[in-house]
């Protein structure tokens, strides 16, 4: 898949209209699913990244937070690029923000108790009053789609007392439990708020709300999945319940990705696929850690340990794995990027594989300039990226062995099956590599290259299918069958 966004993708309302123009290149390529950002308008109106979240059912149609389209366009041209990328063979995984909404129409005078940030759960106020941005009419769109006015009943947490104009985190008092919801997570005692106002899972009206929703979303675009924003934060048992429910009413398997983002910490995931019963996948936080770590650290790095302790070693199935992302990209908040020295052999490593689901970054194929802190950042597109995403397509089947034998240079061959001929990867942290790999008889007397392009010989493959590769000093090689 590709994520077709970042966190300073412009906002001037161009996106929909370019993956539209862009769908049938990004197929022919070898993308086959296509992760868009939060369509729906946000607290900031048309700057909005979405993840603000204020209304749902307002997919760039309606005139709120001084605007109608949203950042990325027009409701309209929203559909018209799924429908584009539809044509073109691929699926549309779209942004689900359910963990909060931002930007309420009207205050309302609430009872709440203020709990201590670092550790939730424990209250430092007796119960008080205070003036809290909790109620939600949506007059722009007066009623259109739904008429679910969401109140403080609807959420469990706070953090603005419009009257004092204090910032805290305050506990909402309501009759849906005692302070907040069981999550996986025991990072700040309880992690259950995250941010504007914290939705109540726990009231059965916000979860017929949610089905209503997703049911009207699913008829409006017609999408294949869901990339699911911080689930850390929101109980697992929401998600077991409204991701049956939406499977249900599509009659189909949707994909469904949740972002929990825990680098070297691969219990907490799989402490998370099984509290949702493995309904999910998740992004390898801690894979793209090690991937940062290693082009830091250049030749000191250990290859022969890039996977340990990440999601795709132990749950192969329900890991997604990336490069990067909007917010481990420079000036964000997760900022950890891969430097783009290493990102050729970080793109070989979950493309070329046998495990994983891999996400591309759209800066990766794009390349992208912004500023932001009265900083410059230039992003160059990944070198011959399209190669990487192509020999997958091409050359990544069969039987997969792996030379993980050298702290600095590491291989692995795919054999190939019936319709798809194999290949040779290796990599190298340090000087020039070589590595003694067996590809199969099938390939005996036969002459492979180097499909990325970064090594000019010829090597012949030996009677017993066994062949020495190479590649240049911090850089990559695929190999395969020459023409």
């Amino acid at each position: 898949m590709i994520q077709y966004f970042h966190w300073y993708t412009p906002a001037d309302g161009s996106l929909w209209k370019k993956v539209k123009d862009e769908a049938r290149h990004l197929a022919e390529t070898g993308v086959n699913a296509v992760w868009l950002p939060p369509a729906y308008k946000g607290a900031d109106g048309a700057n909005s990244h979405g993840y603000d979240v204020y209304d749902k059912y307002d997919l760039g149609e309606f005139d709120q937070k001084a605007s109608v389209r949203t950042r990325f366009g027009t409701r309209q041209e929203y559909i018209e690029a799924i429908n584009a990328i539809h044509d073109a063979g691929m699926q549309v995984y779209v942004d689900i923000v359910a963990n909060h909404l931002i930007g309420a129409d009207e205050t309302e005078k609430i009872k709440v108790r203020k709990v201590d940030p670092e550790n939730r759960n424990e209250f430092i106020s007796e119960p008080m009053e205070i003036e809290a941005f909790t109620k939600f009419t949506f007059p722009g769109r007066n009623g259109q789609h739904s008429d679910f006015v969401w109140d403080h009943q609807c959420f469990s947490g706070i953090d603005y007392d419009n009257a004092t104009k204090e910032t805290a985190i305050f506990s909402i008092l309501n009759e849906y439990g005692e302070g907040w919801e069981e999550v996986v997570d025991t990072e700040k005692g309880n992690f259950d708020y995250l941010m504007g106002a914290d939705v109540e899972f726990r009231n059965p009206a916000v979860r017929e709300e949610f089905r209503r929703w997703g049911e009207w979303y699913y008829n409006t675009v017609h999408f294949d999945g869901f990339r699911l924003d911080a689930v850390k934060h929101i109980t697992p048992d929401f998600f077991n319940t409204w991701l049956d429910q939406m499977r249900g009413y599509a009659q189909k398997e949707l994909f469904a990705v949740g972002e929990y983002w825990a680098p070297g910490q691969p219990d907490l995931l799989l402490r998370y696929i099984e509290a949702t019963n493995g309904k999910m996948s998740l992004f390898d936080a801690s894979l793209h850690h090690n991937l940062h770590e290693a082009s830091k650290a250049g030749k000191d790095y250990d290859l022969t340990t890039i996977f340990n302790d990440t999601l795709v070693a132990v749950k192969p199935l329900l890991a997604v794995t990336v490069v990067d992302n909007h917010d481990t990209q420079p000036l964000q908040a997760l900022e950890a990027p891969v430097e783009p020295w290493f990102k050729p052999l970080a793109y070989a490593l979950i493309l070329l594989r046998k495990d994983g689901y891999p996400c591309i970054f759209y800066p990766d194929i794009y390349g992208t300039k912004y500023t932001d802190k009265d900083q410059e950042i230039y992003l160059p597109g990944v070198e011959n990226i399209d190669k990487l995403i192509s020999a997958r397509d091409r050359f990544a089947y069969g039987q997969q062995r792996d030379y993980f034998d050298h702290v600095n240079c590491i291989g692995w061959t795919r054999e190939g099956d019936g319709e798809h001929p194999g290949c040779a990867v290796i990599l190298s942290n340090g000087e020039d590599g070589a590595k003694h790999m067996e590809i199969g008889r099938q390939y005996a007397g036969k002459k492979f290259v180097d499909y990325y392009g970064k090594h000019d010989a010829e090597i012949v493959i030996e009677e017993e299918g066994w062949a020495t590769f190479l590649c240049r000093a911090g850089s990559v090689s695929v190999w395969v069958l020459g023409e």
